[in-house]
């Protein structure tokens, strides 16, 4: 039982005066800890008190550098230390029927309905079916390791709080560059897309609604409407989680209806003749596509953002982000082949395939039942994505990456609003500007990158353990993860290099058994997953790192000169802020947030302790 608090007879008389000024405290800190915008705010560390202590710093650069590079978080740390940067909670009101969802809002939507079309009809031909069932194999492998990861540390952070325990705060800053960079390039394309199908629902060509300019090719297209959805279902996230998994319901139902339609008229005016030449692109077409399709799945890693928001993360997480991948992989693939049966693949249409499709076959009334349903589906991954990416993003903040002003949570609503306004910013402007074709392949590249990391942290998190593993055991573990991911990255190489060959897989693909092996028979584990874990460790995991780096060498050479050129950005953010901020955030050298709660409780404290 809780001790009761005694108040003195003498503070008695002027308790009502006391409660009242602590009310007006409260409430005044309550607009201060919330609407407030000072230096104080976004660089509350000693690094960022002057110029003078910023140069300092600067000299410093190496020794931070080498500090972040080898520093590494703990459960604990980010379950505690890290999560009050936030100065308000999260409220626990999901449960698995929320997240499972939540996982249908998420990810079936801009894919589907847009990349499908658009790869189907540039790359694998009918065989868009075999890219889905090869994306969607290695994305069920890192659903493996995200649920294991978000029920051992339940908090908003997603990958890149696993990434900062397991391989480090540099490693996890490189994830939360690309999460973000992700995060905000994601919601652009989908906005985007949006438009192309509203133009179609409305019986206009797909670029109608657009503003045509005389800029660049694939930034001559200016799109309002895409700034104008983001905006509003940003809106929605920032009011309430659960109102929000409401309205995901609701629409997410309305779209399975929709997608049990195309799937069923799909094949009833299939034509199999359509599926004719299957592969004309050949086996590098159909990886081609699966490298871009994969963004079609990336959105379930969205639903481990919300662990920190889970009633019973150990049971509502492995339901939700499981179940709904499963039938989401299957559903694919269906979708897929009705659309490869009903029209030939050089008559798709890259911006609204399956409404153009259903005209094709004479079912012109169908069209608008597709194009609202492909609304539906593209406003639930905007929304659900305004909510993952903006904790994400909180997450990243609390960690003083960027600043830790956008990790705050607002008192009542219980949401990240400066975190969702952040990333919806940003999305709207490149949503306005940029094409889909531009966004998709840098997207991929980054998605693909993460997953791989995730797989490696996950070997790293049941292999190594501060204090148990010795140095002959890191040694080995540290060797045969260099083996695998070195063999698969010849595996993508020989691929790209020569897509006919077969004798560089001789060498590659032994290299990456023997790396895999090596780990199971000469590295113990150290550490047993409390509740669920990967099954086949340390083969899934290593499975999932070698079918990421193949498909990221299955993209462009293009895709790769943008994704390093962004890369290369980071860095520099880092060097000259990240780095800083960072350092003083782990060494307690900053201006520590207090909670209203706080707040209250010394006022409490100090109306017991009387006049």
């Amino acid at each position: 039982m809780q001790p009761t608090l005694s108040i003195p007879v003498a503070a008695k008389s002027g308790w009502r005066n006391i409660t009242g000024s602590m009310g007006e405290a409260a409430d005044e800190f309550q607009t201060r800890s919330y609407w407030r915008c000072s230096k104080k705010d976004f660089f509350p560390e000693k690094s960022f008190e002057s110029w003078a202590a910023y140069k300092a710093a600067l000299g410093q650069t190496h020794h931070r550098f080498k500090d972040r590079l080898l520093c590494r978080s703990s459960d604990a740390t980010e379950l505690g230390e890290v999560r009050k940067q936030s100065e308000n909670d999260m409220k626990r009101c999901l449960s698995w029927w929320d997240l499972t969802w939540f996982g249908f809002g998420s990810v079936i939507g801009a894919g589907i309905f847009v990349l499908t079309g658009q790869e189907a009809h540039d790359h694998a031909g009918p065989a868009i079916i075999l890219s889905y069932v090869a994306s969607g194999i290695s994305a069920m492998l890192s659903v493996f390791c995200y649920t294991e990861f978000s029920v051992e540390i339940p908090v908003a952070g997603g990958s890149f709080a696993y990434l900062r325990v397991e391989l480090g705060d540099f490693a996890a800053f490189i994830a939360a560059a690309n999460l973000i960079l992700e995060g905000i390039v994601g919601k652009a394309a989908v906005a985007r897309a949006w438009t192309s199908y509203l133009a179609t629902l409305l019986n206009r060509p797909s670029n109608s609604l657009r503003i045509h300019t005389h800029l660049a090719k694939g930034f001559n297209l200016l799109d309002p409407i895409a700034v104008i959805i983001l905006a509003v279902t940003a809106t929605i996230a920032m009011i309430s989680t659960k109102r929000t998994s409401h309205f995901n319901w609701i629409a997410s139902a309305v779209h399975v209806v929709v997608i049990v339609f195309v799937i069923i008229g799909g094949f009833a005016r299939a034509n199999t003749t359509n599926l004719k030449p299957f592969l004309p692109h050949g086996v590098q077409g159909v990886f081609q596509a699966a490298a871009i399709v994969y963004f079609a799945y990336g959105g379930y890693d969205n639903i481990a953002t919300m662990a920190e928001e889970t009633r019973n993360p150990s049971r509502d997480i492995p339901l939700g982000l499981l179940g709904s991948m499963s039938i989401i992989t299957v559903i694919y693939c269906l979708m897929a082949l009705s659309l490869s049966m009903m029209q030939k693949y050089t008559d798709i249409d890259p911006n609204a395939a399956y409404s153009v499709a259903f005209k094709s076959v004479g079912w012109t009334w169908a069209q608008y039942i597709v194009a609202l349903g492909a609304l539906k589906g593209m406003t639930t991954v905007l929304l659900v994505g305004a909510l993952g990416r903006a904790r994400y993003t909180t997450h990243i903040a609390r960690s003083h990456i960027i600043p830790p002003f956008f990790a705050l949570v607002h008192p009542k609503t219980g949401t990240p609003v400066y975190a969702t306004i952040l990333i919806t910013f940003c999305a709207a402007c490149i949503a306005f500007f940029s094409n889909l074709d531009i966004l998709a392949t840098l997207l991929s590249v980054s998605t693909l990158f993460i997953f791989m990391m995730m797989a490696t942290a996950l070997l790293v998190r049941r292999y190594y353990m501060r204090g148990v593993s010795t140095r002959s055991h890191l040694l080995k573990l540290s060797s045969f993860l260099l083996l695998i991911i070195a063999s698969s990255l010849g595996t993508a190489a020989y691929w790209g290099l020569r897509p006919h060959g077969w004798i560089g897989y001789l060498i590659t693909i032994p290299l990456w058994m023997v790396g895999t092996l090596g780990i199971q028979l000469f590295v113990p584990q150290c550490r047993t997953p409390k509740v669920w874990g990967v099954p086949l460790v340390p083969w899934l995991p290593s499975l999932s790192i070698a079918t990421n780096l193949f498909l990221m060498g299955s993209l462009g050479a293009e895709a790769f000169i943008r994704f390093g050129i962004c890369t290369l950005i980071m860095l520099l953010y880092y060097l000259f802020f990240g780095v800083h901020a960072t350092y003083d955030m782990a060494h307690g050298q900053y201006e520590k947030p207090t909670s209203v709660e706080a707040v209250k409780n010394e006022d409490v404290k100090k109306a017991a302790e009387g006049p």
